[in-house]
């Protein structure tokens, strides 16, 4: 049973990576552009350029599509993971101590989850495999054509 769960680790990985990219995207996509309910559920946008709310939208909507894509996935994953630990800290923790009373569940669990993806990378299904490979490809393919020289 074991074999086979280690054996999928990759897959699931990937998944997870996906599904946690998507729902931070759609986080700063409703607060830059008012769809899936717009900023915090009130339908609106975050003006432009205002500290702290549309700087996060930038960076959820950014950083939440690399991640999905597996493209840039551990630098991504930083940069988000850092942006919800401050909001957590800033924006949450000073109004009570627990996530469940100061309503920061949300910041926690992407701070963590975005953590989690910094340390093991994109899985299965991203980008940044893809590109390995054919870089990877790329690269011993002209030393395989050279001929050994006799000495």
């Amino acid at each position: 049973m074991s074999e086979r769960l280690n054996s999928a680790q990759p897959y699931a990985l990937g998944l997870f990576r996906i599904v946690v990219g998507l729902l931070f995207a759609c986080h700063g996509a409703a607060s830059l552009f008012g769809v899936l309910g717009g900023a915090s559920g009130t339908g609106g946008t975050i003006e432009s350029g205002t500290w702290p709310g549309w700087y996060a939208a930038v960076i959820q909507l950014v950083g939440g599509s690399l991640v999905m894509l597996g493209l840039g996935t551990r630098a991504a994953a930083i940069v988000s993971s850092g942006s919800m630990a401050y909001a957590y800290f800033k924006v949450h923790q000073p109004g009570a101590l627990w996530p469940m009373e100061n309503g920061g569940e949300a910041s926690a669990m992407f701070c963590w989850a975005f953590l989690l993806l910094a340390f093991t990378g994109s899985g299965a299904f991203g980008l940044d495999r893809l590109f390995a490979r054919r870089t990877s490809g790329q690269e011993q393919a002209p030393s395989e054509r050279q001929t050994p020289v006799a000495a």
